[in-house]
């Protein structure tokens, strides 16, 4: 019964950090286009918001009920498949912690465009394009992670 539980909550959990990244992807890149500081303001705080309360959920609980389910079932976290889903697992963080302090900039310098009634700034457009760049590596990391726990390849 608790290997069940654990799975449930581990699949879960690699629901809401692929979901909520693509998401947040999605909903920052459309108000982002548009060039509306207001809209922009208005949607990058709610990613943060939802990068607080679900991504960082999900991440600081994934790797315990992972390790916890591997060693339920027996399985060693040295197993290559599981070995190679840690890697990934820090290169995700590697990314998103940056993202993560680029989007409160992106809010405030979005914020203060929106409240002085004047173009973003040049500096909002520069990180922009890093949020953007770093968004690739992260979310691909992702999809490998959920390829390799689905597949479990033999290495």
């Amino acid at each position: 019964m608790i290997e069940e539980l654990l799975r449930f909550a581990h699949v879960i959990g690699a629901t809401v950090l692929l979901g909520t990244g693509a998401g947040i992807a999605f909903f920052m890149v459309m108000s982002h286009r548009s060039r509306d500081p207001a809209l922009i303001a208005h949607v990058a705080g709610i990613v943060v918001i939802a990068d607080t309360v679900f991504t960082a959920t999900a991440a600081l609980l994934q790797p315990i009920t992972g390790a916890w389910l591997a060693w339920s079932i027996g399985w060693s976290l040295w197993e290559p498949w599981i070995a190679l889903s840690l890697i990934l697992y820090v290169v995700v963080g590697a990314f998103w912690l940056p993202v993560v302090w680029i989007q409160l900039q992106m809010r405030n310098l979005a914020r203060l465009a929106r409240d002085q009634d004047t173009p973003l700034p040049e500096r909002y457009h520069h990180l922009y394009r890093i949020w953007f760049a770093c968004g690739f590596p992260a979310f691909f990391a992702v999809i490998a992670i959920v390829w390799l726990m689905l597949m479990k390849p033999a290495f």
